[in-house]
């Protein structure tokens, strides 16, 4: 099994959250549900293109809830199809069926040398990535509930960037983008977290179901990046402001539901098929490094959709914007450059 003693036993890591977009918000919301069948099948793609890409082996997180079993049967069955794949290596590590899982996959990826993390989830799956190695770039696929931060792609083509970053093709200068987060801090770092899109702070006193979906229960959004087509409580900022993925500094969005307090309501698809009125006091830009105070005196900071921070009055909770603060592979950049310089062209001999 892979471990931090063969650092180059593998080129890749997937890291496929088999229980990505279960949440309440899939209730209430009417929302589909991506079924495990369909995780492996996303991973299979992603393999056979690195593969055909000459990526040699790839590193996955083990799970509980089928993705492993279903994929080894798979790969049995489609290596008889002579269907050519990487050298697939299962993490040693015992799964929980929590975040944690992610966490220390992600730690055991980064110490055996992995160049990138092909991610299947949706913002908390990739946030917990992030958290655990920001260093180490990641690939996005979206299998979650908002899937604000992860870009909806085909895998094919994700794998195909991701392969042209790992074997060199692409130098990181060329094939990775900078990364906008939240860091939030309660009593000047007694407690830490960060967040990819938004850091969310509600009057609800509890953690409870982690999803954030009732709007009447907010007071201010803070925000890495802000775009209108998106869907989630980003969403609320991205209809006010818009702020770009990599355009500087971020947006911060005070929430009122007092008519004599708010500006005005604005309708927002805060979760699939949910379009909601909320209140808005008013907004302004987050430039990178200055803390932002929070005023509500006790509650709940929810990062990236889901509840997991409790304050209480006397708590300093502040909100800062990082820049600069992980990569992520450029898929479209890659592809870009790919079909500028013919990187998928083959000579005649190669025939």
């Amino acid at each position: 099994m892979p471990t931090a003693s063969r650092p180059d036993a593998a080129r890749i890591g997937i890291i496929a959250n088999p229980v990505s977009a279960r949440d309440i918000r899939r209730v209430v919301a009417n929302a589909s549900n991506l079924q495990v069948a369909d995780r492996v099948n996303m991973v299979l793609r992603v393999l056979t293109t690195v593969a055909s890409l000459d990526v040699p082996r790839v590193l996955m997180m083990p799970d509980r809830g089928g993705i492993r079993a279903m994929l080894l049967r798979s790969l049995n069955r489609e290596r008889n199809l002579h269907h050519a794949f990487p050298e697939v290596e299962f993490l040693d590590m015992e799964p929980t069926s929590t975040v944690d899982d992610t966490f220390l996959a992600a730690r055991m990826m980064r110490a055996a040398g992995v160049k990138a993390i092909v991610v299947l989830g949706g913002d908390g799956t990739h946030r917990a990535v992030v958290r655990a190695c920001a260093d180490i770039p990641v690939a996005g696929l979206s299998t979650g509930t908002n899937n604000t931060f992860p870009e909806m792609r085909e895998s094919t083509i994700t794998a195909m960037a991701v392969a042209l970053y790992a074997t060199g093709r692409l130098t990181p200068e060329r094939a990775l983008a900078p990364n906008k987060m939240l860091e939030i801090s309660i009593n000047e770092g007694e407690r830490r977290d960060i967040a990819l899109v938004d850091a969310v702070i509600s009057t609800d006193r509890c953690i409870g179901a982690r999803a954030l979906w009732k709007t009447e229960t907010l007071s201010a959004v803070y925000l890495t990046f802000a775009e209108p087509q998106a869907i989630g409580l980003s969403a609320i900022g991205g209809l006010l402001q818009p702020v770009g993925r990599r355009e500087a500094g971020g947006l911060a969005v005070h929430l009122s539901h007092d008519p004599a307090t708010r500006r005005l309501l604005l309708r927002a698809p805060i979760a699939p098929g949910m379009v909601r009125e909320v209140g808005i006091a008013h907004w302004e830009p987050m430039p990178a490094g200055e803390p932002f105070p929070v005023a509500l005196q006790a509650g709940v900071v929810a990062l990236d959709g889901e509840r997991e921070i409790a304050f209480n009055a006397g708590d300093r909770v502040r909100i800062t914007l990082r820049e600069n603060a992980f990569p992520t592979v450029d898929v479209a950049r890659c592809m870009q450059a790919a079909a500028r310089e013919g990187l998928f062209r083959l000579s005649s001999s190669t025939l």
